[in-house]
């Protein structure tokens, strides 16, 4: 899935002096309370992280309550949807004019009626509804299919995306997947057959070129 980075970075953490004694589990905390929130600074949503700190020196932060600053070099995990990626996501909600699914467990997302090729319709099922597409019937997005879409907007403040079918690429997940493997499978069998028919082809030529010039050697 598009959307995902890990980045290097040498940050500088800000911890209360109740716990100078402590570092590692303090900065731990700081991090941590970043986890999952948008953040200007990494220009994403921090889903993990591993951090060394890289001076036992601090610098004190002026102020009524006076923090210190700790030297971390930190290695990230970061998720950054951005317009014309491609996301994954499980369906949770499904109706007419909308389907509604969740990336990484987090992340919702929501793909409009407008932003669904007309390849897929709507049917009403016992349980629940699908849309199901007309040229290939078991091609179909249920609540609890894992779908491709690509990203058309995002509101990074609430971390929802707004999502599009409309690329040929884009679907059920299981069945892209399944669909893309038949058609590479196909793909190698015709190979070989027209390197068959070469080699055959290219053999047959060398026999018909040593029968003639046999032919016309008798002849003289």
């Amino acid at each position: 899935m598009e959307g995902l980075r890990v980045a290097k970075a040498d940050l500088r953490v800000f911890v209360h002096p109740s716990q100078s004694s402590n570092l590692l589990p303090a900065v731990r905390r700081r991090l941590s309370s970043l986890l999952f929130k948008y953040d200007e600074l990494f220009d994403g949503v921090l889903l993990s992280h591993e951090f060394s700190i890289e001076d036992d020196k601090a610098i004190i932060l002026a102020g009524i309550t006076p923090f210190f600053g700790v030297k971390v070099k930190a290695k990230l995990l970061l998720f950054s949807p951005k317009p014309d990626l491609m996301l994954e996501g499980k369906v949770v909600k499904i109706g007419a004019d909308s389907i509604h699914a969740v990336v990484l467990g987090f992340a919702s997302a929501a793909i409009l009626k407008d932003d669904i090729r007309d390849e897929f319709k709507y049917k009403e099922k016992s349980e629940a509804g699908a849309f199901v597409s007309r040229l290939h019937k078991k091609h179909a997005i249920k609540v609890g299919s894992m779908i491709r879409f690509s990203v058309k907007s995002v509101d990074e403040e609430l971390i929802h995306i707004n999502g599009s079918l409309l690329q040929p690429n884009t679907g059920c997940l299981r069945w892209l997947c399944k669909h893309q493997s038949d058609d590479a499978s196909h793909d190698r069998s015709k190979k070989r057959h027209r390197d068959a028919k070469s080699d055959k082809f290219d053999e047959n030529g060398d026999q018909r070129q040593r029968h003639k010039s046999s032919k016309t050697y008798s002849h003289e």
